[in-house]
């Protein structure tokens, strides 16, 4: 098998993306790996049509990168405890590009990202990043799925 020396995964927050955050954390661990976590702000609407009391446009960008980049802090502290071969990055942009474009940058030889699970008219409304990565990025990618509850 061979040798993952950079693994990249995107969360985004969720229970989904924290679940196969752990495979990419031991994963690079047990590979002793370097690995990036990026985080993806979807490309924000653009708001400067509609009024927004006392806040501009480019001030409700800046809050919506800073609030991403304490949560970003957050979930390093309390989930990297005592691995500190990593980095991390907050990109804007449409996830799927932003996460191959991120993965081709670093020269990733895995990428590790959690899936919604999603089927029917919801998979064929809003589509899958996890697909979408998958059809695009030219290492491996390691989708992630959180289990299903068992009656």
């Amino acid at each position: 098998m061979k040798n993952f020396t950079k693994i990249l995964t995107a969360i985004d927050f969720s229970e989904n993306s924290d679940f196969a955050f752990e495979y990419a954390l031991t994963m690079a661990q047990k590979f002793d790996a370097e690995l990036t976590i990026v985080h993806v702000i979807n490309e924000p609407v653009d708001l400067r049509g509609f009024y927004v009391p006392h806040i501009s446009f480019e001030q409700l960008e800046k809050e919506i990168e800073d609030g991403a980049a304490k949560m970003m802090e957050s979930f390093c502290a309390t989930r990297l405890s005592g691995f500190t071969h990593y980095k991390t990055a907050i990109i804007s942009g449409i996830p799927y590009d932003e996460i191959t474009r991120a993965a081709e940058e670093c020269g990733a030889s895995l990428i590790v990202l959690g899936t919604h699970g999603r089927t029917g008219f919801d998979h064929l409304l809003f589509g899958s990043t996890a697909e979408r990565v998958v059809r695009s990025a030219s290492c491996p990618v390691l989708t992630v799925r959180l289990p299903v509850a068992k009656d």
